[in-house]
Order: C-alpha cells, then sequence, then structure tokens
C-alpha cells in the first residue's frame, strides 16, 4: 500500500499552474480516496507526434505529470499514434496535412527520448492509442459517435469560426475529440491533463466515461505558455521557442532574455517549485531582498540544469556572464518604459530601430538615431547594429539597447 503527503501538500503541487479544474472538489475527493486507501491516481496526458522536437512549451503538461509522479501517483505518457493520423484540429484554420505511419513511428521515438529528461522512467506508463482504437470495429466507432451530435461539434470555436468562414471541415475532423475521449475511457483515467485550448476535446472524455459507467475524469488544465516574445504560443513556427535539445548555453541565453513579468509564468509552468515557494520568492523580488535579475539567473540555471545537467548550467551561466561583461552591458542598467505600439513593425517582423532608441530616450530624433547606426554606434543586447531594422523575436521581452556609452534596458508597456 503506497503512503501519499496530506491533501493540502498535494494540492499546492497539483494546482501550481493549473488555469481550470474540472471539478476541483471532485478532484479533493479523489485524492482523499487516494489516501484512505493507498490506490494511486491513474493520471494520463496524450501528445500526437506531429513533429520530431519538443520545445519548452510542450513540457508544461510534462512537468504537470512529474508532479503528480512526485506525489506517488500513476502517471501515463499517452503516444497518440492513432489520433496523428487525423491530427488534432484545435486551433486549426485548415484540416493539417496527414502523416504517415512511418513518419508517426519516428516521432514517436524521439518523444519518448526526450520526456525521460523530465519524467522518470521506470514509474512512467508508456502507451500508443493505437492499442485499443485500431481494434475498433465499424459497429464500435459508429456506437461511439453516436453519442454526439454535429451541433455539438459545431460548438467548439475552432469548427465554428470556420463553419462561419466557409472554411472546409473534413468529416475525419470530428471524429478526433472522440478518439480523445476514448483514450480515457481505455485507460481508465481518474484526471487528464491538457491546455486550456484543449477543453473540449478534454470534456468528451468525461461524456464517454459516464456513458461507459466508470467515473467521471477530472479535467486538469494549463494555461497556454507564451515564447521568448512575450505575446505568442510558444511556437517553432514563430520562432520564439526554446527547444528541449538546444545546446545549454544557447537554452540559459535565451531564458535570460525574457521579461520580468514571463519570469515568473516560466517558474510557475516550467520548474517543479511549489506555487508557495514562489509566491515567497516574489516577496523577496518586492521587498528588495533578492535582485530580478538574480531572479532570473535562478531561473535560467534551474531550466537548464533539468534539461542538461548541473555542470552545463554552471558553464552556462558563467559564459553568459562573461560575454555580458566583455560586450560591456552591465547587468543593471537603468529601465525604461516605452509603449510597443509606437514602435514600427513591418510585415516581416522587422521593428524600426531608430523609433525605438528615440523612445527610449537615447537619442533626439530619427535621424541622429540613423546616423548613429551607420556610425555602428549602436547595440541591442551586446550585439553591434548598423541596420535601421531588426528582427522583433531578435530583440525580445526585455532588451538592453546601447547608443555610444549609456546603455538603457526597455520594459515594454501595452
Amino acid at each position: 500500500m503506497s503512503t501519499f503527503p496530506s491533501l493540502e501538500d498535494q494540492l499546492d503541487l497539483i494546482t501550481k499552474g493549473a488555469a481550470e479544474i474540472v471539478p476541483l472538489e471532485a478532484l479533493k475527493e479523489r485524492i482523499t480516496r487516494s489516501i484512505a486507501t493507498g490506490v494511486p491516481m491513474r493520471i494520463k496526458a496524450g501528445f500526437d507526434p506531429t513533429a520530431p522536437d519538443l520545445h519548452l512549451g510542450h513540457t508544461v503538461l510534462l512537468r504537470k505529470l512529474r508532479h503528480f509522479q512526485t506525489l506517488g501517483h500513476t502517471v501515463i505518457f499517452l503516444i497518440g499514434d492513432a489520433t496523428a493520423l487525423i491530427g488534432d484540429p484545435t486551433g486549426r484554420d485548415v484540416t493539417r496535412k496527414a502523416l504517415t505511419r512511418e513518419e508517426i513511428a519516428a516521432n514517436a521515438e524521439t518523444y519518448k527520448e526526450q520526456v525521460f529528461k523530465i519524467l522518470d522512467r521506470e514509474k512512467t506508463e508508456v502507451r500508443y492509442n493505437s492499442e485499443w482504437l485500431d481494434k475498433l470495429s465499424y459497429y464500435d466507432m459508429v456506437k461511439l459517435m453516436a453519442q454526439f451530435t454535429l451541433s455539438q461539434m459545431l460548438e467548439r470555436e475552432h469548427f465554428h469560426k470556420r463553419f462561419n468562414e466557409e472554411q472546409p471541415i473534413s468529416l475525419h475532423e470530428l471524429i478526433y475529440p472522440i478518439a480523445q475521449g476514448y483514450d480515457s475511457v481505455a485507460l481508465e483515467c481518474d484526471v487528464e491533463l491538457g491546455g486550456t485550448d484543449q477543453k473540449f476535446n478534454l470534456m468528451r472524455g468525461r461524456d464517454l466515461q459516464k456513458h461507459f459507467g466508470q467515473p467521471q475524469q477530472i479535467v486538469l488544465m494549463t494555461s497556454v505558455i507564451e515564447g521568448l516574445d512575450g505575446v505568442q504560443k510558444m511556437s517553432k513556427s514563430l520562432g520564439n521557442a526554446i527547444g528541449v535539445h538546444e545546446p545549454a548555453g544557447e537554452m540559459y541565453g535565451k531564458l535570460m532574455s525574457i521579461s520580468d513579468e514571463l519570469m515568473w509564468k516560466y517558474w510557475t509552468m516550467l520548474t517543479d517549485l511549489r506555487g508557495s515557494e514562489i509566491v515567497a520568492m516574489q516577496e523577496q523580488v518586492r521587498s528588495g531582498a533578492l535582485h530580478p535579475m538574480q531572479a532570473k539567473k535562478n531561473l535560467a540555471w534551474t531550466i537548464t540544469r533539468d534539461f542538461h545537467s548541473q555542470v552545463d548550467a554552471d558553464s552556462a551561466a558563467e559564459n553568459w556572464a562573461k560575454m555580458f561583461q566583455q560586450r560591456g552591458v552591465s547587468e543593471d542598467v537603468p529601465v525604461v518604459k516605452v509603449e510597443k505600439h509606437k514602435v514600427p513593425v513591418d510585415t516581416f517582423g522587422q521593428m524600426n530601430l531608430p523609433k525605438l532608441l528615440v523612445e527610449a530616450g537615447l537619442a533626439n530624433s530619427a535621424g541622429e538615431a540613423t546616423r548613429k547606426l551607420t556610425e555602428n554606434a549602436v547595440s541591442v543586447n551586446g550585439t553591434k547594429i548598423a541596420s535601421r531594422a531588426y528582427p522583433e523575436v531578435m530583440i525580445g521581452e526585455s532588451p538592453v539597447l546601447r547608443l555610444g556609452k549609456k546603455s538603457v534596458r526597455v520594459e515594454w508597456v501595452s
């Protein structure tokens, strides 16, 4: 019989970073029952292997799985090799391009390599939903689909939007939420994890478990995590992601470029610190006992260590500090607030540097700023820049600008 921490201790870790839990009271009851019986809950999160590499945004759910694992519960890393043939329509304006079984199998193998940087390999149940979905007969699938109506499916925001805009919705896309819901039945889940954008799919698991006479799973949703730009969802296609396989130095440096505001979300979503510990750290920063820069260094070191090693994290931190000093950028430069909407960004994502230098108070006019750029007297985050335009993603959420001998750190204001 397993021994579990108290309800309060478990909730402190489980609820950290949770945007919504449906229903919360049922989760408390399920935890209390596992404590009383010594039987762990069954927790799952599904991942369709539609791309070979994971980034930190993907690891939010893996981290939450690890929290349950740390507390003694059974975690299931579900590889959606069958559902990947359809492709999750969440957030899609068009039907996904179909992958071959060979592509899915290759991606699934790389997923397994990467997830055990976070999860305990020996304590993780790895499953493929082809185990049960491939065995469903035509009759079985018709019976599953009969539990839902077309109007229910069109209530889903993305389907509704595409329908109103007369964008195609393939019939096989409507099967996806049903197939995901059946995963919960096959695995007899107590809790399923997913992003807030997955709510429609996650709730179908509750529907089908009720139909099959199972206790309905609790749905725990995490919010979407923004990428390096602090605005859009982390995505490799947007160039604002940090890959799990990136070198330690690159990972550390990218983490140091995020804004102070985003730093707290990363502490919450991408580390194992409990909610109470993060609140205590925020209070240290507010009181002046801990400098925000040091809190960010601690974050960058912690995440880099998790995906590499303590030695690699130490080396990355040391190299970053040396690079900062060599480029003549002080870590504690004055902070200026700049209204982001006042700095133009063209259709190619290039920010107008002369305007930024003026708004940051480093130049009196765009003409002066342009002249200084041509004189090679301007740097962004320690890199000399001569062009009037520079990628917004490279500028980041907390850029350090230097013109001549004067430096400032920009804090964007919406």
